[in-house]
């Protein structure tokens, strides 16, 4: 474009001077325009390394795109679907992860694992924790105001808070060795040992009591039933009787009571009652001898 100017000046410049005299200047003064030299070459040293940048540029965009597995769905094994995101094999979470509702695919479990602990929080609107579920490597601690265990259909199996332990399943086995430990009362229905083997209810330094409205039943179908006790064992009864229905009822270590005379070993005795209750062996005779065997009371 610079050069054309130039003729086209010069041109006009020999047409108006060819029909005169008029000479023409020795000296020419030619101007020109445009960046040479030095300047020209570093613009295209700068614009090839513009061009070397945006191809790197390029270059590492389709290298991130094909190392992170990006696609119109999502990322790698992370798709956007309109339930939400859908995550598939394994993944690792270095910050907190917040979410609504978390659920495994139809055909397997899910599995939340951690070097130290799995944390799972519940937040109010406020931002204030509600409920904290803390499985660590020695404990499992749950945090909130009620702890319950459901059913499949719904049925509340077992019930924690403060004021008490709710057990909402028919039967509550106990395997351990020990047994089970009560500090407080058992509130239960039925206490049954399991089959072919014995039932022992204890109280190792404090007295062991049992009360129903009405009426408690103790009962062993194939053995024995046995009360221990250090010091005294008492069957009190407010308003009906003392029953003791046995086709034999044996009383071996009652007291023999004694007389002012000697007295002969017998067979047969009868057995006595003191004023206070307390029972003796009298020996037999044609008419009562509790009256003369009664120095054992006093």
């Amino acid at each position: 474009m610079e050069p054309s100017i130039q003729q086209m000046v010069r041109e006009q410049y020999t047409t108006t001077t060819q029909c005169t005299s008029l000479e023409r200047p020795e000296n020419q003064y030619v101007y020109n325009i445009g960046i040479y030299g030095w300047r020209k070459r570093c613009l295209y040293l700068f614009v090839l390394l513009l061009l070397i940048v945006l191809v790197v540029n390029f270059a590492l965009t389709i290298w991130i795109l094909k190392v992170m597995w990006f696609s119109p769905t999502g990322m790698g094994h992370l798709h956007v679907t309109k339930e939400g995101l859908r995550l598939e094999g394994e993944s690792e979470f270095l910050f907190p992860l917040y979410a609504k509702e978390i659920h495994s695919r139809l055909d397997s479990s899910l599995l939340l694992q951690s070097t130290h602990n799995v944390t799972v929080n519940a937040r109010n609107s406020d931002g204030e924790v509600t409920g904290r579920l803390n499985v660590g490597p020695k404990m499992v601690e749950v945090h909130g105001q009620q702890f319950q265990i459901n059913s499949v259909d719904g049925k509340p199996l077992f019930t924690v808070d403060e004021n008490e332990v709710v057990v909402g399943t028919d039967k509550l086995r106990i395997t351990g060795p020990e047994g089970a430990l009560f500090e407080h009362s058992v509130e239960t229905p039925l206490v049954r040992a399991e089959a072919f083997k014995p039932l022992r209810l204890e109280s190792p330094t404090r007295s062991l009591s049992m009360d129903a409205p009405k009426g408690i039943n103790i009962k062993a179908q194939a053995g024995n039933i046995e009360a221990l006790s250090q010091m005294d064992i008492k069957l009190h009864s407010s308003d009906g009787v003392l029953l003791l229905d046995a086709e034999t009822v044996r009383l071996p270590k009652l007291p023999e009571g004694t007389r002012g005379g000697s007295d002969r070993s017998q067979e047969l005795y009868e057995i006595c009652v003191c004023p206070d209750g307390k029972l003796y062996l009298s020996a037999a005779g044609r008419y009562s001898t509790c009256q003369e065997y009664s120095h054992v009371c006093q």
